[in-house]
């Protein structure tokens, strides 16, 4: 998906009714011994950093449970829709653990310091409203009967993005990832730096001779 240049946004969804993703088979963990569980627990990580690097947007369309490893896969997303009904947290405490795909770092960068610790150090569980009240899922929306409708909305919000420039799209997602990370001279510089290189694309005069001609723009993505 990194090197497909068709392809312009990413949707995460489960082929299981009422699952997103439940994080990792504790009975397959517990047949582990220290060191394998250390090398699977940093392959899961890795595997959270690639979706996060994607250069595209992606979003995290749960309509289940999102526990543990779960959550973390939607917290490595740009976005995350929830149904209503859906059930979310970073349950690790419970079982003697701590987030170690990203959670402890994702978390707090989504919600806040406080909360993240909350929820961390609790184990709780939360519902697809309550996850959009605190900013943990950009929108909440109630389940449909097929089971889908954190998808669907999924689709709706893919569909909006869609018709952007590509590459402006894919420079903001950049900026915004990188400059969250410094302070704010920094960021003004990384965006600065993603700005020069938007300016010589093709979409770039595509959308100046759009709004010049009145017409919707038709974008290409060089």
């Amino acid at each position: 998906l990194r090197f497909d240049e068709n392809v312009r946004v990413v949707v995460f969804k489960s082929e299981v009714k009422g699952v997103f993703c439940a994080g990792a088979d504790l009975k397959e963990r517990a047949q582990m011994d220290d060191a394998e569980v250390g090398h699977f627990v940093k392959r899961l990580r890795n595997l959270m950093d690639e979706i996060a690097a994607l250069p595209v947007p992606t979003i995290a369309a749960i309509d289940g449970y999102a526990l543990g490893g779960g959550l973390e896969l939607a917290l490595a997303c740009d976005l995350r829709v929830a149904a209503s009904s859906a059930k979310m947290g970073l349950i690790e405490t419970t079982r003697g653990l701590l987030p170690g795909a990203g959670g402890t770092q994702r978390l707090p960068r989504c919600v806040g310091i406080g909360l993240a610790k909350e929820l961390i150090f609790t184990g709780r569980q939360i519902d697809g409203q309550q996850a959009a009240l605190m900013g943990l899922v950009n929108h909440a929306v109630p389940q449909n009967s097929a089971g889908d409708a954190a998808y669907q909305r999924a689709l709706a919000l893919a569909k909006e993005i869609l018709p952007q420039a590509p590459f402006a799209v894919k420079m903001g997602k950049l900026a915004i990832n990188r400059g969250i990370e410094v302070d704010i001279a920094s960021g003004m510089a990384i965006e600065g730096m993603c700005y020069a290189q938007n300016i010589p694309t093709r979409d770039r005069q595509e959308g100046m001779a759009a709004f010049r001609e009145k017409r919707p723009p038709q974008f290409i993505g060089k």
